[in-house]
């Protein structure tokens, strides 16, 4: 998101993808991005501008992030864009006898002795945070997401817009969840990118904190409260003030102030674009919903503490949409008058409250959608298409499946 022009809310957006790569032939990870960027710029950088998508490094060698290069003032459009930069790095990979993955963790790394470090531009951050947390774990180095920017321009958007992501983070991985396989083992969980992600700081709590934010819907309020508290408790851990930056806050959405913007980190990235789109594109719908408070008004939405939302997030990372919420002042906050609800029931009814796939131009991330809807989430189709037999050569099969839907930018159906 810019860091010079304030946009309003909803006049645009900022879409980052995380995908590994693996092996070709045995889809093991694979720490070559470095050489991959180096191939398009010419040196070892951590950003390379592709048009409107631009190509960066993360914390470890086996992961590329493709992200808007600027904001983008619609999510129209983008799965195509995003699709044929995945194409490219495909292209540059195949010599090297690598393809990319996408889902949000590897189904069988073992990241104690497969973790490595980006060790170029940028290292000092990523070896602060190794020296503090030991970066040797699936919650750091094994984990792919989602990231999706909201702009505010002033301290009244912000609120809103804060009161409202609150409010959608702790149902995400209902559409979202991507992560069923852990070392190769089946957890129980459908999200375990998050269960890793939401216990990976708790060295210093403060970091992440419950996940869901705190209700604070003041940016003075935000600074001294959340961010100055992470700052000192980082301190004596980080005397050069490396990780005295927003990027610290490990929360699920984090606000970034310098940028003008809202983080959402709790979206597991999909098979394909036009999914991770599909995503975009129906939190989009649900949070102008709640910002134009059509079900409750602002001083409601900004009541509910964090600690039962974060309860709610803790099923739904477990069960995903067959997670069932029985908070009915949460419920309240969508329209949901009953005292109990699925979360896959409160998903179909937000898309059929916001019409968000009544329109007459259905599109690739609209089909996307629907197979989420009603298929439930790609760790539930994972799930699905591992059994009766979950084996390793099962596993296999169905992620090098999972690595052609990536390539060919097309949802992995369960119905095919």
């Amino acid at each position: 998101m810019s860091t010079v022009a304030r946009l309003r809310l909803f006049e645009a957006y900022g879409v980052e993808l995380e995908y590994m790569i693996v092996d070709r032939r045995t889809l093991s990870v694979l720490p070559i991005t470095d050489e991959v960027l180096r191939a398009v710029a010419g040196r070892y950088a951590s950003d390379v501008e592709q048009g409107e998508i631009t190509w960066s490094n993360e914390l470890v060698l086996h992961v590329i992030e493709l992200k808007t290069t600027g904001p983008a003032p619609s999510l129209d459009g983008l799965p195509e864009k995003f699709q044929e930069n995945v194409r490219r790095i495909n292209d540059l990979l195949e010599p090297l006898g690598a393809r990319l993955m996408p889902t949000a963790m590897h189904p069988w790394m073992d990241p104690l002795e497969e973790t490595r470090l980006w060790p170029h531009e940028y290292n000092a951050v990523y070896e602060t945070f190794n020296r503090i947390f030991d970066c040797r774990g699936h919650g750091w180095s094994n984990l792919q997401s989602t990231h999706i920017n909201f702009p505010f321009a002033d301290s009244e958007e912000f609120g809103r817009l804060h009161a409202a992501i609150r409010l959608v983070l702790p149902v995400l991985p209902a559409l979202a969840a991507s992560s069923p396989i852990v070392e190769g083992r089946l957890t129980g969980l459908l999200d375990n990118r998050m269960e890793f992600y939401r216990n990976n700081s708790r060295k210093i709590p403060s970091v992440a904190g419950l996940v869901i934010p705190e209700p604070v819907f003041d940016p003075d309020e935000y600074d001294r409260t959340i961010l100055q508290r992470i700052y000192r408790d980082l301190s004596p851990h980080d005397a050069e003030g490396v990780l005295q930056e927003e990027f610290a806050n490990a929360r699920g959405a984090i606000a970034r102030f310098e940028r003008g913007s809202i983080e959402i980190r709790v979206v597991d990235v999909q098979e394909c674009p036009a999914a991770d789109l599909a995503l975009c594109h129906a939190v989009s719908a649900v949070l102008r919903a709640l910002v134009e408070q059509r079900w409750t008004g602002l001083v409601e939405q900004q009541s509910l503490a964090a600690e039962p939302m974060a309860d709610i997030l803790a099923a739904v990372i477990r069960d995903g949409e067959r997670a069932v919420i029985r908070d009915p002042a949460y419920l309240a906050q969508f329209g949901v008058a009953a005292t109990r609800c699925t979360a896959g029931e409160l998903w179909r009814r937000l898309v059929d409250a916001t019409c968000l796939l009544s329109g007459a131009s259905s599109g690739d991330w609209q089909d996307a959608l629907n197979v989420m809807l009603d298929q439930g989430p790609l760790a539930r189709r994972i799930l699905r298409r591992l059994a009766p037999d979950p084996s390793c050569e099962r596993a296999s099969a169905v992620y090098r499946e999972l690595c052609d839907c990536l390539a060919l930018g097309r949802p992995f159906s369960i119905a095919d």
